[in-house]
Formats: structure tokens, sequence, C-alpha cells
């Protein structure tokens, strides 16, 4: 398994990047600022942005697994890969999610704990209603996760 920090081209990833974001012009506002990493074991199997916040705290802004390879651990890896290459420069790393059982309690998983809400996040900054688990999402559900420890 390796991790590859991505400098050129980051939109031949959208296909993935999509998974996790369904509206491109969104991904479109934090992909040229972000560092996009691609975790490879023999192809391709997650992709994820981080973009900086302030000089103490950065943001886990997308993460994506093609479907195939969900609950293989690979998010995870990708997840304790950046919390290492970040803690250096960062305190402290933010993750923003709809309120879905099954991703809070993967970021749970990977030590974020819930820090704060933002109201109507999806109906304010969506064009068409989002859902996952069967679930519409209407608040961003905002976890964090010290890296110093």
């Amino acid at each position: 398994m390796k991790v590859e920090k991505i400098i050129k081209n980051k939109k031949q990833f959208l296909d993935l990047l999509l998974l996790a974001d369904e509206q491109e012009n969104m991904i479109d506002r934090y992909l040229p600022g972000g560092d996009l990493f691609a975790l490879y074991d023999d192809d391709l199997k997650s992709v994820c942005v981080v973009v900086p916040i302030n000089s103490e705290t950065c943001e886990l802004k997308n993460i994506a697994t093609y479907e195939k390879y969900q609950s293989k651990g690979y998010g995870r890896a990708l997840i304790n890969f950046i919390s290492a290459f970040y803690r250096n420069n960062f305190r402290t790393m933010l993750v923003g999610t709809g309120e879905a059982p099954r991703i809070l309690a993967f970021y749970e998983g990977c030590g974020f704990e819930k820090s704060h809400r933002v109201r109507n996040f999806f109906t304010d900054n969506y064009d068409h209603p989002v859902f996952d688990e069967d679930i519409q999402l209407v608040d961003m559900i905002y976890l964090k996760k010290d890296l110093q420890e």
C-alpha cells in the first residue's frame, strides 16, 4: 500500500471525489487549494483532500473509497497517513459530514470526536436534496481530532 500526494491534474480523480461530495461545484471550492492524496494498493483505492483553515487547524474536506473496496481499511489507512503527515504543521484536524450513523461511527473509530454543527448546511449549499443511508442530510456535523496525541 502506498499513498501519493497529487500535485497536478487533481480533477482526474473527480469520479472518486463525487462519491463523497456529489456536487462538482462544491468540490471546485476546495480542490484547487487543497492537498490531494491518493492511496494505491496495486490500483487506486481511495483519495482525500485536506485544506488548511488557519495556522493550527486543517480540514479533511473529502475522503472517498471505491465502493468495491469499502470496509477493507483503506479509508482508515488514509486517515492515519494524513494525521501523521500533518502532525508537525497543525494541532487539530476537522472533518464535516452529514448525520449518517455509519459515517459518524467511522470517523469516531478513526479518533475524531464531535465538535459542532452547522445548521442547514446541505439544504443551503446544494442544489438538490442530499441523502446518505436513506437519510436526508440537513446539518453538517463537524468532528475534530487532536493531531498532537
